[in-house]
């Protein structure tokens, strides 16, 4: 397969996503346009009303005053009429025009007002000049407010020289006996609000009014909401990018560092010992644990090869002795004639290959038991039960020609503790048999088991001469042999209690050795198994 290496990217995968996470809230304020043309239509709405509400006025004014006292045909009195309506429209903004019963217009207040008044001069104030800034802002707000702005497909708004009521629909409702209004274009994007209601005079409608105005004001008070709406949304979508790129960088540059020194690593090919990964630890997150887990996994490989490269030297040297011992036994077999000499190199070659035959069935075994253990899943196992099926075979065999054994329980069980039944079994007989060589044939072995708080501890208690101090350690060593002078040469391999250690510690136990403290010379190896 080929090697598969981290793709260099502008943007990271994980950079987008928080980004468009984040991103998220502050598109959301765009959704408030949407509230804001439901809030525009509301205010022509609004203005609507208070059009009615005023034309309603001004015609109940002119209907009560500017009305002819004739009973039967009630009309109005244009020049009456003219007085009320400049004096009732003065304050008011909307354009209000009076028609008479035949639709003829008899008052217009903007033509009222502007009447006999005089020219006034002022100095007028210096032209509002938008920064370059606002005026990005606002050509951004005009492309939003296009996409965004309901289109009400009205009718457009004419100003024509001679108006009649009839030029308005609202306003010939009017002179029906019913108020109108209308909704018009103007032609710079605007829109004319029109209400029309009749005037009465004794029941009998004898006019109609009709009030104009545009929806500048309204617009305005709209933009400068969806203006206020837009610096907050550019205000906080800047905030968001700046954030999300800050936290997508304390996230991904950390990740990306991890990946490159990973990625050297691999490159190395086994010669990691001088390659390390980032410190992250100090941040105290989620990336410093990562940080943390790698170094560590990358220390452990890193033992684990220097152990590899050790084993692999050891077993080259314990072959090669007796391959050496072999090789010569040989040479020196085919050079000699004496029958005695050659009976005896025979013996000699017959020893080493016995000898290679155990180291390399234990060399085989060790190799194996990493990856068993790690497949295996450890079971509850009564320790005592245990320590009794492996020593039934060894008080048969032992019970004229060796020493003897016997299994001490302190406290009634069970003493139940996680493991494999058949390596603890192993790592018994490993520690009987070392027991074994160095007690004298009538001494006594003694297996304990009891239970302590956190643990279930068996002991291997033997009579020999003990251990010295410098060696209790080194004896659990890979082919560390110190052997009992009557025992001959290459019996063992040396690999009996490192396996055992290695049993032990992979169940999250302790084992070491140490010397007896009851008075009497021996040896007695401690195992500690978590309850």
């Amino acid at each position: 397969m080929s090697e598969q290496r981290p793709r260099r990217r502008l943007m990271s995968p994980l950079t987008r996503r928080i980004l468009l996470i984040n991103l998220a809230a502050p598109l959301a304020l765009v959704l408030a346009f949407f509230y804001l043309d439901q809030f525009r239509l509301s205010l022509i709405d609004t203005r609507i009303n208070a059009l009615r509400y005023e034309a309603n006025l001004i015609a109940g004014a002119l209907g009560e005053s500017a009305i002819s006292p004739t009973e039967y045909a009630p009309t109005l009195e244009p020049e009456l009429a003219r007085q009320l309506m400049r004096r009732l429209s003065a304050q008011s903004s909307a354009r209000a025009r009076l028609f008479d019963a035949e639709g003829e217009l008899i008052a217009d207040s903007r033509l009222l007002l502007a009447a006999g008044r005089g020219v006034v001069t002022r100095q007028l104030s210096p032209p509002n000049i938008d920064t370059p800034w606002e005026q990005a802002l606002i050509t951004t707000y005009d492309k939003i407010n296009a996409l965004f702005m309901t289109t009400l497909q009205l009718p457009p708004y004419v100003e024509l020289p001679f108006t009649h009521a009839n030029d308005y629909a609202e306003a010939r409702r009017a002179l029906d006996g019913e108020s109108g209004e209308q909704l018009r274009d103007l032609p710079d994007g605007r829109i004319m609000l029109s209400v029309a209601v009749p005037v009465q005079g004794l029941r009998k409608v004898v006019g109609a009014l009709l009030l104009n105005i545009d929806s500048a004001e309204l617009d305005a008070c709209v933009r400068e909401e969806r203006l206020s709406v837009l610096k907050l949304f550019v205000a906080v979508l800047g905030f968001t990018v700046l954030a999300s790129l800050y936290l997508a960088g304390a996230i991904v540059r950390p990740v990306h560092r991890l990946a490159e020194a990973a990625e050297r690593i691999r490159d190395a090919k086994g010669r990691i010992a001088h390659l390390s990964l980032p410190d992250f630890s100090s941040r105290q997150d989620e990336i410093g644990d990562l940080s943390s887990v790698l170094r560590a996994m990358t220390a452990a490989l890193s033992q684990r090869l220097d152990a590899i490269e050790k084993f692999a030297a050891d077993v080259s040297h314990e072959i090669k002795n007796p391959l050496t011992s072999l090789r010569s036994a040989m040479e020196t077999f085919l050079r000699t004639e004496k029958p005695e000499l050659r009976d005896r190199l025979l013996a000699v070659m017959q020893d080493d290959v016995r000898r290679m035959d155990r180291l390399i069935t234990d060399i085989s075994g060790a190799s194996r038991l990493d990856a068993e253990l790690a497949r295996s899943e450890a079971q509850p196992i009564d320790i005592a039960m245990m320590l009794q099926s492996v020593m039934e075979p060894y008080t048969t065999r032992l019970s004229d020609t060796g020493p003897r054994l016997e299994l001490k329980t302190i406290e009634p069980g069970p003493y139940l503790a996680p493991g494999f039944e058949d390596r603890l079994g192993q790592v018994v007989r490993n520690l009987i048999d070392n027991a074994i060589s160095f007690t004298p044939p009538q001494g006594l072995i003694t297996v304990t088991v009891r239970r302590e708080p956190r643990h279930v501890m068996f002991s291997v208690t033997d009579e020999g001469p003990g251990i010295p101090e410098e060696n209790r350690e080194s004896i659990f060593e890979r082919f560390y042999s110190e052997r009992p002078s009557s025992e001959a040469f290459g019996q063992h391999s040396g690999l009996g209690l490192s396996i055992a250690r290695q049993i032990v510690q992979s169940l999250g136990g302790q084992i070491h050795a140490e010397n007896r403290d009851d008075g009497q010379t021996g040896a007695r190896f401690v195992v500690r198994l978590p309850l």
